[in-house]
């Protein structure tokens, strides 16, 4: 901790600065000259003046001297300061090494910032990937890194929200993508009111409950149907209103992302997102999608239309491209044609390149894997653009309509 810092910020005209060190004036004392020798302040005045946001007096860490904070630094060392004694650098100190964030940092507040290549609470690790991957892994949906509110440390975000009080705020998300601040029509950090009261924050955006709209749900919804009816109509025969893939308002669906013409229909039931493979290439080059099934061209078959009917490979050749790595054919989950896994639609989870991935492993929302919003691939959900999240249920976009 600089201490000349410190006695710049609290030294109000009350000494002079000689050496390093503070000569004050009649009447004051202290490291910087901050405390009066007198004070006019009853206890009680006193003391609420010296509570932090949490109603502590000086944060359990000092005393108060006349609606001032003096920090516990007994041992002579200046780790704990603040207005209210919040900020303890003592949290920075590696148990192993005694230094102060291991030697490869510094620390602000109890709080370590690493410098490049190392990171961890007391920045005690060193990072063992590249600069380049690194970067690539702290990149968000918008291709700025950790959302321009965070700090990349080895491939990992560290959002800037943190508060000197203790408590984390509203920043958050593997890039730093989501902001909850933006669902709150005042924003005031210990305050719950998100969305006025009338929905759910999501990621930074208001889910509106029925007979609300506004970008935070702060406008009643004239509308002549009761919820209950609204949902069904919006329901249809699927089961879930809009199919999950749109915003049911007024017994209407909004079908999102906003302006996607892929999804579509009176109940969104038509996502033609799901004719497209992971390089984005409708049914194969083979055929034409139709409400989210692909009609492949004669001579094609599959789901993505990517089995030729016909194979110019003997069938030894066909089945050695089928083995898994234990030799098993298709993993004993499907059958072999010219050389692909064709895997049983008996169970229709069984996916993969030999049928060795099981789409249960895949995280669900509301019911369904990657909330209809990606692929999934392997037990992993791939997100289609402008979703995020592990099962692709957060909406990164433009807002919805």
């Amino acid at each position: 901790m600089n201490l000349v810092a410190v006695m710049g910020a609290f030294n109000k005209g009350h000494g002079k600065c000689n050496c390093g060190k503070c000569k004050c004036d009649q009447g004051w004392y202290g490291d910087a000259c901050q405390y009066p020798t007198n004070c006019d302040l009853t206890k009680k005045k006193s003391n609420q003046m010296c509570k932090n946001s949490q109603d502590v007096i000086c944060s359990n860490a000092g005393t108060c001297h006349c609606g001032r904070c003096k920090c516990d630094n007994s041992d002579g060392s200046g780790l704990v300061y603040g207005k209210f004694c919040e900020c303890d650098d003592r949290e920075c100190i590696d148990d192993e090494t005694e230094e102060i964030c291991g030697g490869h940092g510094k620390c602000y507040c109890g709080n370590c910032y690493c410098k490049p290549g190392w990171h961890g609470d007391k920045c005690e690790f060193q990072c063992d990937i590249t600069p380049w991957e690194s970067k690539r892994r702290c990149t968000s949906p918008d291709g700025k890194i950790c959302s321009n509110r965070g700090t990349c440390v080895c491939g990992e975000c560290s959002c800037h929200d943190v508060d000197p009080t203790g408590d984390w705020g509203d920043i958050h998300g593997d890039t730093c993508e989501c902001d909850e601040r933006d669902c709150r029509a005042a924003y005031d950090r210990y305050s719950d009111d998100f969305c006025s009261g009338h929905g759910q924050c999501n990621c930074g955006r208001c889910d509106c409950k029925a007979g609300w709209h506004g970008k935070k749900c702060e406008h009643p919804q004239s509308c002549m149907l009761s919820a209950e009816e609204s949902i069904r109509r919006c329901q249809g025969s699927s089961d879930l209103p809009c199919s999950g893939r749109g915003k049911c308002e007024c017994g209407q669906c909004t079908c999102y992302p906003p302006g996607d013409h892929r999804v579509y229909g009176k109940t969104c039931e038509c996502d033609d997102r799901r004719c497209e493979d992971l390089d984005g290439v409708v049914c194969g080059g083979h055929g034409t999608c139709s409400c989210g099934r692909c009609v492949c061209e004669r001579g094609w078959f599959g789901k993505l239309c990517q089995h030729p009917r016909k194979c110019n490979m003997t069938e030894e050749q066909s089945k050695n491209l089928c083995e898994s790595a234990d030799g098993i054919l298709c993993s004993g989950k499907g059958s072999c044609h010219c050389g692909k896994c064709i895997c049983s639609t008996e169970e229709w989870y069984i996916s993969g390149e030999f049928c060795d991935c099981d789409d249960r492993d895949c995280d669900k929302h509301d019911g369904l894997i990657c909330t209809g919003n990606g692929i999934c691939s392997c037990g992993n959900c791939e997100c289609w653009d402008g979703w995020n999240g592990n099962a692709c249920e957060i909406w990164l976009g433009s807002e919805y309509p």
